[in-house]
């Protein structure tokens, strides 16, 4: 019997209307994308609709997804996308 590893969830950066940004996790960001396009997403998607994902990074699990996504939200909008890039990470 062959054990699966769980499948890897990704942190992503959106930019919305206005030009604010918004962080969030999923199994697939294009899917979860299309969702916050579409009115399916977050409640602050359904207000700013989005623009496109800036930046996404892998973790092995939710946790740690969820770790990072809040580090993310604590820093400065201009240090956001420089998380992805491995500075302040």
């Amino acid at each position: 019997m062959t054990t699966s590893s769980p499948a890897p969830y990704w942190l992503y950066l959106l930019e919305c209307e206005g030009g604010v940004y918004y962080a969030g996790i999923a199994l697939d960001v294009e899917q979860r994308f299309f969702q916050h396009v579409f009115g399916r997403g977050a409640r602050f998607t359904r207000a700013r609709a989005p623009l496109r994902v800036l930046a996404a990074r892998e973790y092995p699990s939710k946790g740690e997804a969820l770790r990072a996504e809040l580090a993310l939200k604590g820093l400065s909008r201009d240090k956001k996308l420089a998380f992805f890039e491995g500075v302040g990470a």
